[in-house]
């Protein structure tokens, strides 16, 4: 596909605030503390033994005011996500930890409160039905609070330990800047040059890459070291037996549905080596793939606009549902989305709801079929957002492994749609670009579990040096990849270049797995029985916090505990390798 000229694509956060010297910031900002002191004054007011119309009162307060927090407090990060360099916003970031702080001992307290309430109160009452299950799991998690002196004490510390070192994290390595061909590049834009369809370039932009990582290793590894150390020092004081259990309570799974995941991942391996190995011969490469064209584009021109992505991407939609391709074109019309890497701006692509239904989205666009699959992906959970519309705070408390359901599904739509509607080099190219994502939800993604579970263990020791993460991550690559992927050609910072292990929520890494094959579970139930399917998908997405994953899952025949569910939903995968590796012959 050829691609003209590209125009500058960035979001509008207009209608929230003007900016962070807005008037109108600044009142939202003073009424904050006042609401804080209103609510937990409420909360102070309330007995063990108060009525359920006392606490559903108690839980409407509650969400006015945390609906005021959730707008200042994303529209804020926002700014700052798209330039660190901003010094106001930075500023206003700042400012805004106080409220932050507080607002997070207040929801400790609340947590608390809720342990102390006999669970019949929400089980029986009619007008907290749908309430039941989100207050269920609070009350479950409260049993893992220390004292509320002790919280409180422990939320006061986390703004200058663990949130400090995930603020450093990414406004530092948003600002490395890599020398290149005598040019200072952005190393977002040299992570970008990856996917580029020259071979010089893309080895070239890796090397420099690797040097950069390199260059600023110390700073990123004490921000690692501090996060992990401050999340398995509490972990262990809050009575957790792992870090990992932590993850699975807070995403509503059970360890027998993650270990049969993992082991259907782990049985897939061989077909995923056989799809590295194949693009390698396709490439000139004879001892497995080298990391650098891991993300290199095979077949016919891939060059995509971001104006061709947002055509194609909602004609996929559209084909799904009319609802869904009209909320793509309302959300390229109202500018929700923040297009390409720029300097100071942050790496990677997310989605965030700033009001209920209402989200924003920073990408840093790749001028390849994977840049249509990354906007779909967005858009899933901009969508999901919009489902979640009616539903109060802590209904919509949804689990990390539901959270990726529907970015991955409407990935999934445009995918299929993207192969079924090519031929030739084309086919092949978009086939590649399909397993090329794939492999790395399902390879990638056991790699970086690997490597977290190992650093998480080791840090209980001591703190790693720089060279031990990255011996930590060549072996978790080798464990995963094997042969598919040249061993002197590996990717040891990868610890440093994905954001995701900065953050005191661990794991951030298996819900991937879990939304792309659940997503495949539920994309070949559409397929095979389309009538009604929308309104039970639409339902599903709109109670992701208000059920245990397996429960929601077995509303469509899916048993997530079983090892054979995961594995079907691989077998479509290999089919696609199969044919990829037919095509290269």
């Amino acid at each position: 596909m050829a691609a003209p000229a590209q125009t500058d694509v960035r979001w509008d956060l207009t209608p929230f605030y003007t900016s962070v010297t807005d008037p109108a910031y600044a009142k939202t900002l003073a009424e904050l503390p006042d609401l804080l002191t209103k609510i937990e004054a409420h909360l102070d007011s309330l007995s063990p033994s108060l009525t359920a119309e006392q606490l559903k009162n108690f839980l409407a307060e509650f969400e006015q005011t945390f609906l005021t927090y959730r707008l200042i407090s994303s529209y804020t990060s926002l700014v700052v996500s798209a330039d660190a360099n901003d010094n106001d916003a930075q500023k206003a970031l700042s400012s805004l930890q106080a409220i932050a702080t507080r607002a997070e001992k207040f929801s400790r307290r609340f947590e608390s409160f809720i342990g102390t309430l006999d669970p019949k109160l929400w089980e029986n009452a009619p007008e907290l039905k749908d309430d039941k299950f989100p207050l269920s799991r609070i009350h479950s998690s409260a049993k893992h609070l220390l004292s509320p002196e002790l919280e409180a004490h422990t939320a006061d510390l986390e703004e200058f330990g663990s949130t400090a070192w995930e603020r450093l994290y990414d406004d530092f390595s948003s600002n490395i800047q890599v020398e290149l061909n005598g040019n200072s590049v952005p190393i977002s834009a040299i992570r970008g040059m990856a996917y580029d369809t020259n071979a010089e370039t893309r080895a070239t932009a890796f090397s420099a890459e690797l040097a950069a990582w390199k260059a600023n290793e110390i700073p990123l590894a004490a921000a690692m070291n501090s996060i992990k150390g401050e999340a398995s020092h509490l972990a262990a004081q809050r009575g957790w037996p792992e870090q990992l259990d932590v993850t699975l309570h807070y995403c509503n799974m059970d360890r027998a549905s993650l270990e049969a995941m993992l082991e259907a991942a782990k049985d897939s391996f061989p077909d995923w080596r056989r799809y590295l190995k194949a693009k390698a011969k396709l490439l000139g490469h004879t001892n497995g793939l080298p990391f650098h064209d891991l993300f290199a584009p095979i077949g016919a021109d891939t060059s995509w606009t971001w104006q061709q992505a947002e055509t194609f991407v909602e004609e996929g939609f559209r084909a799904y549902s009319d609802k869904l391709g009209d909320f793509a074109k309302l959300s390229y019309d109202e500018n929700w989305h923040d297009a390409f890497p720029r300097p100071g701006k942050r790496d990677g692509a997310f989605c965030a709801g700033v009001t209920p239904g209402i989200s924003r989205m920073l990408h840093n666009f790749k001028e390849s079929v994977n840049g249509a699959m990354t906007l779909a992906h967005e858009l899933g959970h901009a969508y999901h957002n919009l489902c979640l519309e009616s539903r109060t705070g802590i209904q919509r408390r949804t689990p990390m492994t539901l959270a990726e359901t529907a970015s991955i599904f409407c990935e999934t739509i445009i995918k299929r749609k993207a192969i079924s509607e090519s031929t030739g080099d084309a086919k092949l190219a978009i086939l590649e670009a399909s397993l090329q994502g794939s492999c790395q939800v399902t390879v990638d993604i056991t790699s970086r579990f690997l490597f977290e579970s190992a650093v998480i263990e080791k840090r209980k020791e001591r703190a790693l040096t720089p060279e031990e993460f990255c011996d930590l991550m060549r072996q978790a690559q080798l464990d995963t990849y094997g042969d598919g992927l040249d061993p002197e050609k590996l990717h040891p910072y990868m610890w440093a270049a994905k954001p995701h292990y900065y953050s005191t929520f661990a794991f951030y890494n298996f819900p991937y797995m879990f939304g792309l094959l659940f997503a495949l579970g539920l994309y070949r139930i559409y397929q095979e029985s389309p009538d009604g399917f929308h309104e039970r998908y639409d339902s599903l997405l709109s109670r992701t916090g208000m059920a245990m994953a397996a429960d929601l899952t077995q509303e469509f025949g899916i048993d997530i505990t079983q090892k054979s569910f995961w594995a079907g939903s691989l077998a479509v995968l290999r089919d696609d390798i199969d044919e990829f590796c037919n095509l290269v012959g």
